[in-house]
């Protein structure tokens, strides 16, 4: 199943997940693009997301306004749920009006072999390739790998530093997925230094040495963190 996380209050961009795209709210536009894939529920911590969400036939349920991150969120909501231990669970991000379905799908095959090889992970995400101008951008969160596609940090920072002049730049796309148990796991772990530091909550599992696999893929779409990114997205849908 997949779950969108949907917080209205946010300091950088006061009700963004309700800004209207081509007339129809972010958090719908997003529900909207995966919807085919398999059941989607919004999980929001305000009953004008929830109203708004069902105006559009969007499956909507409240959850607690004191969760730390996203995933917390979808943990509740897949808990009220009752989900399957065994089942798995996609988390898109409600600030991603043009998530590719083909990412999902990418994604949940990679969860479905980790599954089916009894691999050690309490995620899986994906990244592509950026280059050197959009790795300076602070809202791009860069990811650098290991040699089984595990990560080994993410950052607001440009990084591998560019010594050698021959630095890749891998961007990463802010899509997770989890097996219930597993999402379950990493909401249990403590709260870490670098998670609050970066405010970048899959730290968390880096923190506790648990395993990320990530997924490349090709995408062009892009999240709405600034007013500059809604007038962009505005414009597409013009």
């Amino acid at each position: 199943m997949i779950i969108i996380p949907a917080r209205l209050a946010s300091s950088r961009f006061p009700q963004k997940v309700l800004a209207e795209i081509g007339g129809v709210p972010m958090v719908v536009r997003t529900a909207q693009r995966v919807a085919h894939l398999d059941r989607v529920v919004v999980a929001a911590d305000d009953e004008l997301i929830i109203s708004t969400c069902k105006k559009y036939g969007i499956e909507a349920m409240l959850t607690s306004t004191t969760h730390k991150s996203g995933t917390d969120r979808i943990n509740e909501c897949a808990n009220i749920l009752n989900v399957d231990d065994n089942e798995l669970i996609i988390n898109v991000q409600a600030d991603e009006p043009f998530i590719e379905a083909e990412v999902v799908e990418k994604l949940l095959r990679r969860l479905q072999l980790l599954k089916e090889n009894g691999k050690e992970f309490v995620m899986a995400s994906c990244y592509n390739s950026i280059n050197s101008e959009s790795a300076q951008d602070a809202n791009l969160v860069k990811v650098v790998l290991d040699d089984k596609e595990n990560a080994i940090y993410f950052s607001r920072s440009p990084i591998p530093f560019n010594r050698s002049g021959d630095a890749q730049y891998f961007g990463h796309i802010g899509i997770y997925g989890f097996s219930k148990k597993s999402l379950h796991d990493f909401c249990n772990l403590n709260d870490a230094p670098i998670e609050d530091i970066e405010k970048l909550e899959q730290l968390r599992a880096i923190y506790h040495q648990k395993k990320i696999s990530m997924v490349k893929v090709s995408s062009t779409g892009f999240g709405i963190d600034t007013e500059e990114d809604l007038k962009r997205a505005v414009e597409i849908f013009l």
